[in-house]
């Protein structure tokens, strides 16, 4: 009897959090038949305005993380109409709500009592802006770009650098001012952005249709030179994303960016020659592809002939013969490279010593300790 019992408290149980959840779904059939109107009035804003305000709230309130990434996906599927003639009037009185909606979210978010429940309902309110491109809700991500969580300081630039974001941003005037603002506030979060949020910064800031744009790459090339320098870069594979985005600056006639690739460039080849008894096989395998893939593309492209000097050596083994080509593409102590002479670039210096000829050297990889 007892065993009965027990089993019939369990199903109970079961049965009135499966209700209890059912009974908290969002309910689309209102914003279904507004959705496929041809023509609005009051009464359909204020269907679209609770079902926003709806869907948001549950979005916080739910714990259950596939049930919020549902309640996202269905915010977004409704976030359009079906209609032709209504699609104006359906988008801009959703953007309205949105925007009322939203912001708050986050607010009520951070003031969840566990972690765990503010993480989730952040994460999936950043995702939620990002499906949404709204340059209006742009201010919420950015907000949590120096989020403690790396993960929400990661989505919080999807959010800013997404591309749809950029083209509506490009579009106009104001769009451009607030591009530089976005700009100011990626710039801060290079040094310390997980490669994943530097590759999604490179990305915009080689898109992205203002001046500042293009010294947010360098900034973001200059980024990645200094971990190699220090032999503490990771994810090395993004730096073909980079090099190819400052190959294409370069000839639109940034030299400054000419600079960057051939340092960032000679540095990859560096860490290889260097590090061949260091670095773990997939490092080296990253180091190859990146060398290969550039010299292909980028440096072939660059200076008009097809180009695969550096495959050929490293194919063969000859360190050699890859610091000679490396010397002759990019330059030397003793004369300049190819690169820097064809496009009237070089490596700085000072008056004492005059321009220098030759990217700087990479230091020796630091030396392991016992046990490490």
């Amino acid at each position: 009897m007892k065993s009965k019992l027990a089993v019939f408290a369990v199903i109970t149980a079961f049965l009135c959090i499966f209700l209890s959840s059912a009974s908290r779904a969002v309910d689309t059939q209102k914003i279904g038949r507004v959705r496929d109107k041809g023509v609005l009035d009051s009464q359909d804003f204020q269907i679209i305005d609770n079902f926003v305000a709806e869907a948001v709230q549950e979005m916080v309130e739910t714990r259950d993380f596939t049930s919020i990434s549902k309640l996202r996906t269905t915010i977004l599927t409704y976030s359009s109409s079906n209609s032709e003639s209504a699609a104006a009037q359906y988008s801009d009185q959703f953007a309205k709500s949105a925007n009322k909606y939203i912001p708050s979210a986050f607010e009520q978010a951070s003031g969840l009592n566990i972690q765990e429940h503010q993480f989730k309902a952040k994460l999936n309110l950043l995702m939620l802006v990002d499906g949404l491109e709204d340059i209006q809700l742009l201010d919420s991500a950015m907000s949590r770009l120096n989020d403690a969580n790396a993960v929400l300081r990661y989505w919080a630039v999807h959010c800013v650098a997404n591309p749809g974001i950029t083209a509506k941003l490009n579009s106009s005037e104001p769009g451009k001012v607030k591009a530089r603002e976005i700009i100011k506030a990626l710039s801060k979060q290079l040094e310390n952005a997980s490669p994943e949020a530097v590759g999604l910064i490179a990305d915009f800031a080689a898109n992205i249709d203002v001046r500042a744009g293009a010294d947010l790459l360098v900034k973001t090339a200059d980024v990645r030179i200094s971990k190699y320098a220090d032999w503490s870069v990771e994810k090395e594979l993004l730096d073909v994303k980079i090099l190819k985005l400052l190959a294409d600056k370069l000839q639109e006639g940034n030299l400054e960016a000419g600079q960057c690739f051939a340092q960032l460039y000679s540095y990859v080849l560096q860490r290889y020659v260097k590090g061949s008894d260091v670095l773990r096989e997939n490092q080296k395998s990253q180091l190859v592809s990146i060398l290969v893939e550039i010299e292909m593309s980028s440096v072939s492209k660059l200076l008009d002939i097809p180009q695969s000097t550096i495959k050929k050596v490293i194919e063969q083994k000859e360190y050699t013969l890859l610091l000679r080509e490396h010397d002759r593409l990019l330059g030397s102590a003793t004369s300049a490279g190819e690169l820097p002479s064809k496009f009237n670039f070089n490596y700085g210096g000072n008056p004492d010593e005059g321009e220098r000829t030759a990217p700087v050297v990479l230091p020796e990889p630091p030396v392991k300790k016992k046990g490490e």
